[in-house]
């Protein structure tokens, strides 16, 4: 017999949830409903679903069956009642946070943020009468001295973006939900297949799904899971009303083709990863390495407990400072000089001239983002090329540097 599908494997969930080909001519890949609006089979029937009184389709920018389900299956995936689809993952978190938050309102947010997140929050909710506050979340004590009366959202990442401090989600959805306050979690690094925030405590989790979500590099999308009338608020106020940041179904598709390979690709991507955290730990020109897995990094037990593996994504400074490591990453050969993430090929690159140049030099220094911090997120390739592109531009880079200094 076979099992409900809540009781199915990760894996099979991935692949099969929400959808039956019989129910569609036999198709063995769901279609996709590329369409803008939907036909009513009569005028009352038309009132009756923009009354909210009958199910059906209206139009793409609220709902699409394509879209539908993406955000059933990655609902099955975290562990949560219903999703909402974006055209991007800053589309999911503007969205998510003009719902919930109102002027006079404070957000708490961890010291470190992905730059564009941080760009939003400081140059575009705080416009708005939003109160902004930033504390070092890696200390649940700091959490629970920060939090007041008008916090009515905690937002962090895990492991953050790009220095991979983590936080303790149990703990802080814990403290947020004692003082009335929605936990939010970036889960973009981990995915559900290594962290699951809503089995731990928090209320909403979100991803930006253009990484390893679907994969390839070669879509943009966002997505939000979360209690279902909490989604339907997302939907209808922050998706419909004030962000417009519809994903389209051909880029929906993309993602659903994307999950059914992310359990195999994230063994890969850890694998990878930890092979080159292995060689920059060791390595004479690397001054600080920053990976959850590895005896350094202060948090290991902490990732050890909520994380299924230390995930894809690594940063390093090496000794130098930026200017050593512009040397590194221009001796790069196969590793590739990108940003994002979660792709097949792997990526390096300079987060406080690219993805945090939205912070400001002292903004950086004191969000925990060093000038010479490089991110790498290890792509798909074999290992053993991957590490003699990075040992070859070490030496590259040790060779400049000492020339330089002589």
């Amino acid at each position: 017999m076979a099992k409900p599908p809540q009781q199915t494997g990760f894996a099979t969930r991935a692949i099969h949830h929400g959808y039956d080909p019989m129910s569609h001519q036999g198709a063995l890949v769901p279609p996709i409903y590329h369409t803008s609006t939907f036909a009513f089979p009569s005028v009352e029937h038309g009132a009756a679903c923009f009354a909210g009184e009958a199910q059906g389709y209206l139009y793409t920018r609220i709902a699409n069956p394509t879209l539908a389900l993406l955000e059933t299956r990655i609902a099955a995936l975290e562990g949560g009642e219903a999703g909402v689809a974006f055209a991007s993952g800053m589309g999911a978190i503007t969205a998510t946070l003009w719902t919930l938050l109102s002027p006079g309102d404070e957000i708490l947010v961890d010291t470190t943020l992905y730059g564009c997140t941080f760009s939003f929050l400081h140059h575009g909710l705080a416009r708005f009468g939003v109160v902004v506050r930033h504390c070092d979340m890696t200390s649940p004590v700091a959490v629970q001295g920060a939090l007041t009366p008008q916090t009515k959202v905690v937002y962090f990442e895990t492991p953050a973006n790009p220095n991979m401090r983590l936080v303790d989600i149990r703990q802080v959805s814990m403290l947020a939900r004692a003082k009335g306050a929605i936990t939010v979690v970036d889960n973009t690094y981990c995915t559900p297949y290594l962290q699951r925030p809503l089995e731990l405590g928090a209320d909403i989790v979100l991803h930006s799904a253009t990484k390893y979500l679907s994969g390839h590099g070669d879509v943009t999308a966002g997505l939000v899971v979360c209690d279902a009338p909490t989604a339907e608020r997302i939907r209808l106020v922050g998706l419909k009303d004030m962000t417009g940041a519809v994903l389209s179904p051909l880029d929906a598709n993309l993602v659903l083709r994307g999950l059914k390979t992310l359990a195999l690709r994230m063994e890969r991507h850890c694998d990878n990863a930890k092979a080159i955290a292995a060689l920059l730990a060791h390595h004479p020109l690397v001054e600080r390495l920053h990976y959850p897995d590895h005896p350094t990094h202060p948090q290991r037990v902490l990732a050890l407990r909520q994380m299924r593996r230390a995930g894809g994504m690594i940063a390093f400074e090496l000794k130098g400072g930026i200017e050593t490591g512009r040397r590194f990453m221009n001796a790069l050969k196969l590793v590739t000089r990108a940003v994002s993430l979660g792709d097949p090929e792997t990526l390096a690159q300079h987060p406080a001239s690219m993805t945090h140049s939205t912070y400001t030099p002292e903004e950086r220094a004191a969000h925990g983002i060093p000038e010479g911090l490089v991110r790498v997120s290890a792509g798909l390739e074999d290992p053993e090329d991957l590490l003699a592109d990075f040992e070859q531009a070490l030496t590259t880079a040790s060779e400049a540097s000492a020339q330089a200094a002589a």
